[in-house]
């Protein structure tokens, strides 16, 4: 018997009308056939990204609608077939499919497809398992920018995990590198804000909407992060984060990287999911040593011990896990920013970042990203109780 409702998306003429705007350079048929897949599937499921690898989104579609009957047997079992129809047919409307192109087009967002320039190279390794689709608002592209490196760690970070976090980010957005995170409270909300302090580039994944910011809190640093790159998701607007999707999210802010470090996390933190999956991906894996007594550190310390991690220590590290050699800083520095917190700095007396920003008159973001250029010069060099001004 066949599954008319799925045939319904993509042949609806709201549907294929929403299509042609959000999409005018393609088949509407495929975008709008993306778009169902969009509203149909949770994340990663894997039945779908296999019938759409071997037949295309709309014909995946159709043979779907139909039960299966005309499908080959080694591309999808037919009872892992019955069982993901009876995942999908709850949301099979079409009117769900033309809202989501409906909606990001509203956003001034933007529908992306495998194939795209802009798409994420490093997705293909994710296998069925890929987006379908992703939503973005901001400059996709950006991604291609220079080499992207993914940061996370607790969102409960402490003063110890940020700092270290925005010297990392700030270092290698400063000199390149495109910093890959989750948009959370705590390390990754450090890095975006690091990575915008050198005035980079950065991309946010989210597991929600691209037209809604979650945790509410950062609205204004996903405002920064749309105009210098971008926030991208795989589900559609108007859609709440939800664990699972936290947990899938994970695996693009892997896969988006040439390399993924860890710079604080607990025992149990939802980073070391984002870990496991940069290690199923073979993606080089890094991790920031914290104090032994500090439990926000546990998990760090574990991924150093038990799962082959890089120690990382500064932003040279990182480049290294990708196969950069030593970075070539010139010396003759002529950024006037660098100036004023030369001019701030004691060769006696070290003081903290927050200190120096507060006396050179620029933010903490902006000095912790100078303070790791500085020292990658010689010019400076970090003590117990601060950094202190050399030569």
């Amino acid at each position: 018997m066949r599954t008319k409702n799925l045939t319904d998306l993509v042949h609806d003429v709201h549907v294929l009308r929403a299509a042609e705007r959000a999409r005018p350079d393609l088949d509407p048929m495929e975008v709008a056939a993306r778009a169902a897949w969009s509203v149909l599937v949770e994340p990663g499921d894997g039945v779908a990204g296999a019938l759409i690898a071997a037949y295309g989104a709309a014909a995946a579609l159709d043979l779907a609608a139909g039960g299966g009957a005309l499908l080959d047997r080694s591309v999808v079992d037919p009872r892992a077939l019955t069982d993901a129809l009876a995942r999908w047919m709850p949301r099979a409307d079409p009117r769900a499919a033309a809202d989501a192109l409906t909606s990001c087009h509203d956003v001034g967002g933007r529908m992306l497809l495998p194939g795209d320039p802009d798409w994420p190279a490093g997705f293909d390794d994710l296998g069925v398992h890929a987006p379908l689709v992703l939503w973005a608002r901001g400059d996709a592209g950006v991604l291609h920018a220079g080499p992207t490196v993914s940061i996370v760690g607790a969102r409960a970070a402490s003063a110890y995990g940020e700092a270290v976090a925005g010297e990392l980010a700030g270092d290698l957005a400063a000199t390149g590198a495109v910093v890959v995170s989750g948009g959370a409270y705590g390390i990754d909300g450090t890095a975006h804000r690091a990575a915008l302090g050198t005035g980079a580039p950065t991309v946010a994944f989210l597991a929600g909407g691209v037209d809604r910011a979650y945790p509410i809190g950062h609205q204004q640093l996903f405002d920064r992060i749309r105009a210098e790159g971008a926030v991208i998701s795989e589900v559609p607007c108007g859609s709440a984060p939800t664990k699972w999707r936290f947990l899938q999210r994970n695996r693009l802010i892997s896969a988006a990287g040439l390399a993924t470090v860890v710079v604080e996390a607990g025992w149990r933190s939802g980073s070391l999911n984002t870990a496991g999956h940069a290690s199923a991906l073979g993606r080089p894996l890094g991790a920031v040593p914290g104090p032994v007594t500090s439990p926000a550190s546990a998990g760090c310390h574990r991924l150093l011990r038990e799962y082959d991690a890089v120690c990382i220590t500064c932003a040279q590290d990182v480049r290294e896990l990708w196969g950069d050699g030593p970075s070539q800083v010139a010396t003759a520095r002529t950024d006037p920013d660098e100036t004023r917190l030369l001019d701030a700095m004691s060769s006696r007396g070290a003081r903290s970042a927050a200190e120096l920003a507060r006396r050179s008159g620029l933010s903490v973001e902006r000095t912790r990203a100078l303070l790791g250029l500085l020292a990658l010069a010689g010019s400076a060099e970090q003590r117990e109780h601060g950094w202190i001004r050399r030569g």
